[in-house]
């Protein structure tokens, strides 16, 4: 190093006594890394990244610090957890915290034991960005350095790349101008689809300024008409087409994508909008538009793009960018920052790009909030006063003039949110407690509210967590696993009887009792006839859509009240009811879930089947045998089923139970989510409200530590990035 280096180099040397263990060169903060992973606080990768970054600079012949390499180290640890960079300010203020290390449960550390707010509690951020900006492996974007340091943030190179590359896409969108449809026409096509009137609807106004963007996204929580918002969009943007097109030969439509990041919410997307195409009014649209041009069909990202196994590349990139004019993408919070960047790259300059998503929901597994980073503002909305007035001449809407703001950025004038919910009133304890949750404010009364069944929808059990950490048929599992075999609807009022729901009729809620005996009932062929292969697709349809009608969701996957436990226990529950034969292997009513990607087979990280047994093998004597298959249905939206053999799939879990994180994308008649005993970093706000907004009709809250779930709500997830910054 040079110039003023070397006090920044010797911070180490220069702290109180009794930190005087503290590394001072970079072999010794290695040994100290080489400690943490084997206490399991950060993963070998980051250790090895370490060593790699001190690596380059030592060849360039430099002496590599002890600092460069733990904040080499940490900002790969951080990557690991979902933030797209290490911010140094956040780090030399509130260390641990935003380190989440050490890791909770790790118990006691030894009196010699180095933590992380040791190593950064003397050293300043501006020393600390001096230091990086010195450093051979540091640089600005413009030279090839593994690390970018963009003010006070850090990067690995690659995700700097996808973020730029992500900001690059939508600025080049937004500032495209060009009149890209006939205002009068399109004002037309929102009348007749969404009426008219001076009250704000917003899914017209969404429409509306999503017709005007090639960049746009639409959020909203649940019930808010998502899916109806944007399969009127389509047919808008569609019958614009055809009544502007000329006589030249050229299809008069928009070629239109849909995709979803999991083939789980590409099915559950695909069985929704094929209804709401089928309700279209477009005999009245200008242009008449045929019901084809409004596509059905959703793939996942990854089949879109042209996934190739064991590459992070795809077959459509800047070289052979997808064929289309419009890329829709639904549940676009699970996207993270790898794929959004594939997404742009793959991308036609002149092509429209629609999200959808709940921007407060849990953000992706893998690095970024994209959807969260580019909705910031969604709330007030920020309409420049050019845009309102645009928007109240097509569509005939007058805005609130909360919304509208003379400092509006470029971006806010591409977002809209949907702020009315269709599916949950002010009655619904559902749509009460998400609201609340998301508010931060769980308060007393409320939780008072579900205990006493306040609400219709709502159920509250309390479990024994001094119980259940005495391990399994321990009461708090136990009254779990009792609830995850009926639904308990004596928990709810009225025991869930006689409730409405926008003037219909709701059945009670149920548990796995339930999909289990339309197994057992109604099976195909049970008084030995032969079925054709169509019987047995209805009835694997109907047990999929039985299984569908209770979930149970954790936020962990291990310890009394997680996944692996809850399964284990559930299933034990099950057996002893004489609903099923075994706990362990493979036996029919066995749900699972696929935890990696199968091309060969179709099958999608996150898709769910149930095992049935069907008699289409064949003895020696000719006669049938019966035989396990796993049931999935197709990712296409057919409503066909794929029957595969268990000894073909490699990646599966038991999923009685599920995390929330696995359950995004997907909605159940009655969702039950379990708080467990104890804080944990994944145990947020956004998980919370993730949880409670899979229940479509029915909730049971099983809490064991009231105050848990207080802290929960009061704890939200802030992802390191720079997305919204540069998009300001």
């Amino acid at each position: 190093m040079t110039g003023d280096s070397g006090y920044i180099q010797d911070l180490f040397d220069e702290v109180p006594a009794h930190t005087a263990s503290l590394p001072g060169s970079a072999p010794e903060a290695l040994t100290l890394l080489d400690d943490w992973v084997e206490r399991d606080w950060i993963r070998a990768l980051d250790h090895a990244f370490a060593a790699f970054v001190c690596n380059i600079v030592s060849e360039q012949g430099e002496q590599p610090s002890a600092m460069l390499a733990l904040l080499a180290a940490m900002v790969s640890h951080q990557v690991g957890r979902g933030h797209v960079c290490l911010d140094i300010n956040h780090l030399c203020r509130d260390t641990e915290p935003t380190l989440v290390l050490p890791p909770e449960g790790v118990g006691a550390l030894p009196a010699d034991s180095l933590r992380p707010s040791d190593l950064f509690a003397d050293v300043s951020p501006g020393e600390l960005v001096a230091l990086l900006g010195q450093s051979s492996a540091v640089g600005d974007g413009e030279q090839a350095t593994p690390l970018i340091l963009d003010g006070s943030r850090l990067y690995l190179r690659r995700f700097w790349r996808y973020e730029q590359a992500i900001a690059g896409g939508i600025r080049m969108r937004l500032a495209d101008r060009a009149e890209l449809v006939d205002s009068s026409l399109l004002a037309r096509a929102l009348d007749t689809l969404f009426g008219t009137g001076q009250e704000p609807d917003y899914q017209k106004i969404a429409c509306a300024l999503a017709a005007r963007n090639r960049f746009s996204v639409i959020t909203g929580g649940p019930g808010t008409g998502k899916t109806t918002t944007v399969v009127n969009l389509l047919a808008a943007l569609q019958s614009v087409a055809r009544e502007s097109a000329g006589a030249d030969g050229v299809s008069p439509y928009l070629r239109i994508r849909l995709s979803a990041p999991t083939g789980k919410a590409a099915a559950r997307l695909s069985e929704s909008i094929g209804g709401a195409v089928d309700r279209l009014p477009l005999e009245q649209l200008p242009g008449r538009p045929d019901r084809s041009a409004i596509p059905t069909q959703v793939t996942t990202l990854h089949r879109l793009l042209g996934s190739r196994p064991g590459s992070r590349k795809f077959r459509h990139n800047e070289d052979h960018p997808l064929p289309l004019d419009i890329l829709v993408i639904d549940e676009a919070s699970m996207v993270d920052v790898d794929l959004m960047a594939s997404v742009f790259a793959a991308l036609p300059d002149k092509a429209r790009l629609i999200m959808l998503g709940d921007k407060d929901q849990l953000a992706s597994v893998d690095a970024g909030a994209v959807l969260g980073e580019l909705c910031q503002r969604a709330e007030a909305a920020h309409y420049l006063p050019e845009t309102a007035q645009w928007l109240e001449s097509v569509t005939g809407c007058q805005l609130p003039s909360p919304l509208t703001d003379t400092d509006g950025l470029p971006l806010d004038q591409a977002v809209a949110m949907l702020r009315k919910s269709y599916r949950f009133d002010e009655h619904s304890g559902i749509g009460v407690l998400a609201i609340a949750t998301n508010a931060g404010k769980l308060d007393r009364q409320l939780i008072s509210q579900c205990r006493e069944q306040a609400f219709e929808d709502v159920a509250w059990l309390t479990a024994d967590s001094g119980s259940a950490r005495a391990g399994a048929n321990a009461p708090g599992t136990e009254l779990l696993a009792g609830h995850a075999l009926t639904g308990s609807r004596e928990r709810f009022r009225n025991n869930g009887e006689g409730r409405l729901v926008n003037n219909e009729p709701v059945d009670p809620p149920v548990g796995y009792g339930h999909y289990l005996r339309i197994i057992r009932d109604q099976k195909p062929g049970a008084a030995g006839e032969t079925e054709g292969r169509e019987h047995w697709d209805h009835w694997a349809t109907d047990v999929l859509e039985g299984f569908n009608h209770f979930k149970v969701l954790c936020a962990l996957r291990q310890g009394p009240f997680g996944v692996e436990g809850l399964n284990r226990e559930i299933a034990g529950r099950l057996c002893g009811a004489g609903l099923v034969d075994r706990t362990e292997g493979w036996y029919e009513g066995r749900p699972v879930l696929i935890t990696g990607n199968d091309y060969n087979l179709g099958l999608m990280n996150g898709d769910i089947g149930v095992t049935l047994s069907v008699p289409w093998d064949r003895n020696d004597a000719g006669e049938s045998v019966d035989t396990l298959r796993v049931a999935f249905p197709s990712s296409d939206g057919s409503g066909t089923i794929r029957w595969i053999s268990p000894s073909r799939l490699q990646s599966v879990e038991t999923v009685y139970a599920m995390t929330v994180h696995k359950s995004q994308g997907s909605e159940f008649t009655h969702a039950c989510l379990v708080i467990p005993d104890r804080l944990t970093p994944v145990l947020t706000r956004e998980l919370v409200y993730t949880g409670i907004t899979r229940a479509r009709h029915w909730l049971s809250l099983v809490v064991s530590q009231q105050g848990v779930l207080k802290e929960a709500v009061g704890r939200g997830v802030i992802r390191a990035s720079g997305l919204a910054r540069l998009l300001s």
